[in-house]
């Protein structure tokens, strides 16, 4: 079980089951929506997830083409998760937001085209300069 929430406590979260996938992602939109240069993000089976609590949104038109629906706290303001209409089966869980960031293990880096340099990760993990090539 994966647990997580917002700063002020208003919003919670659960997801049960393995991680689908776990990445650090350097694309424009997270790195605008978090203020920082990369997003960790772990991906879980929306089916499995489930949360408490009422949540702002916002969509950008991701790489897919499809949209990419961020949800934040509207009380303070936190980034929680994401479901992207590219991946109707899984949501994607801001690392930041886990009562326990120890359950993630980053495995590849997405978007490394658009890393700045001062955000170098010292980890040594695959990368792409964009997306992966699905499986």
């Amino acid at each position: 079980m994966i647990e997580g929430g917002c700063l002020c406590g208003a919003v919670r979260y659960r997801a049960e089951g393995e991680p689908l996938f776990a990445v650090h992602c350097h694309c424009r939109d997270c790195q605008r929506a978090s203020g920082t240069g990369h997003v960790p993000v772990l991906g879980m089976r929306r089916e499995l997830f489930s949360y408490t609590g009422n949540t702002s949104s916002y969509a950008t038109v991701g790489m897919s083409k499809g949209k990419a629906i961020r949800h934040f706290c509207p009380v303070c303001g936190s980034l929680l998760f994401g479901l992207p209409e590219s991946g109707p089966h899984m949501v994607s869980l801001y690392v930041g937001s886990l009562d326990d960031p120890s359950v993630f293990s980053p495995r590849i880096i997405v978007f490394a085209s658009k890393r700045h340099e001062w955000d170098r990760l010292a980890a040594a993990l695959p990368e792409f300069e964009t997306l992966p090539p699905r499986r």
